[in-house]
């Protein structure tokens, strides 16, 4: 009987492999998708529209790459649009109360990370499915934070501030700058460290996981808190760039920041994906989104394209699951 030990069910990953090459059919994708809309809108390749892109990619991709770890678990966080609306009303109240960006944005971050722990927790020491604690996080986030805001918008808050989500740095929206800081961090943390590549072992095989020694409990708590705190960041953006704060600004995150992950190449059934694939579905996402709107695309069809789009991205990993097996 052979022992199972970590390094059995933890081959080294190397850039060469079924991920990299799900990530640059994704890439072809997106260039394709490029080529078509230039041809279809001349207003498509100008700068304003291009940085209009990366802007609202970045924002998509905070929310999703910490999503990411967790269905790379094989586990699904449906609350995370509930939970950047809660902190971003919990940290606008913070920074008019005390006047304290700082503070504001540690709070948001803090909230966000609270509310990942509760849903490791309901899924590891309650052994509530992901989707069941998750949507009914949503349901209980989405309460708390009309019962805290009390019908109320919070706006107005300080210019320096509100650079973070509006301001430009050598040409380049300010998100974008963050979105390479944490797509660089998040490619090296699932990719080359020993607690990234336990995550892909519990997404790959849990039961075999849990024997060869790898504390998956602590890894799922860990990947859920992660994407808590990616949701408080994400929250921040948000409230730097609107400038207002109010209960529903979160209802319409969630879909999109799935479908960047699903549309990314990570499969639902975990083990499979990574940081960067998120990162060119959120850009794919956007483009789409984006052309529909050079195109003048009704806004009741865009919500059809999406769906239909992460049909075929949930499709195309389900049949290329089956022909790996």
């Amino acid at each position: 009987m052979t022992d199972i030990t970590k390094e059995t069910i933890m081959p080294p990953r190397s850039f060469l492999s079924q991920d990299a090459i799900q990530v640059f059919y994704r890439l072809l994708a997106a260039l394709l998708i490029c080529a078509v809309l230039a041809v279809l809108s001349d207003s498509f390749l100008s700068l304003g529209n291009i940085l209009n892109v990366l802007r609202q990619a970045s924002l998509t991709f905070f929310i999703a790459s910490g999503l990411t770890l967790v269905v790379l678990t094989a586990g699904l966080d449906l609350s995370v649009g509930a939970n950047v609306a809660l902190s971003a009303c919990i940290a606008g109240t913070v920074i008019h109360k005390t006047g304290s960006p700082a503070l504001g944005i540690l709070t948001g971050l803090a909230c966000g990370g609270i509310v990942g722990l509760l849903n490791g927790v309901m899924v590891t020491a309650l052994r509530i499915p992901s989707f069941i604690a998750t949507y009914g996080m949503l349901w209980v986030l989405n309460g708390l934070t009309y019962w805290y805001m009390a019908g109320e918008t919070l706006h107005g808050f300080p210019a320096g501030f509100r650079q973070i989500g509006s301001g430009y740095l050598f040409g380049l929206p300010i998100p974008v700058y963050l979105l390479l800081v944490f797509l660089g961090i998040g490619t090296f943390f699932a990719q080359r460290t020993i607690w990234g590549q336990e995550i892909y072992a519990i997404g790959a095989n849990p039961v075999a996981a849990r024997l060869s020694g790898i504390p998956v409990a602590r890894r799922l708590l860990l990947v859920y808190t992660v994407s808590g705190i990616m949701a408080g960041l994400a929250s921040i953006i948000f409230l730097s760039r609107l400038n207002s704060a109010e209960a529903d600004i979160g209802e319409s995150l969630t879909l999109p920041a799935i479908a960047a992950v699903l549309i990314g190449g990570t499969s639902l059934f975990g083990g499979v994906g990574t940081v960067f694939g998120t990162f060119i579905g959120a850009l794919i996402l956007t483009l789409v989104l984006n052309g529909m709107n050079l195109l003048s695309v009704s806004a009741n069809w865009q919500p059809l394209v999406t769906g239909i789009i992460v049909i075929l991205a949930v499709w195309l990993d389900m049949k290329t699951r089956r022909r790996a097996q």
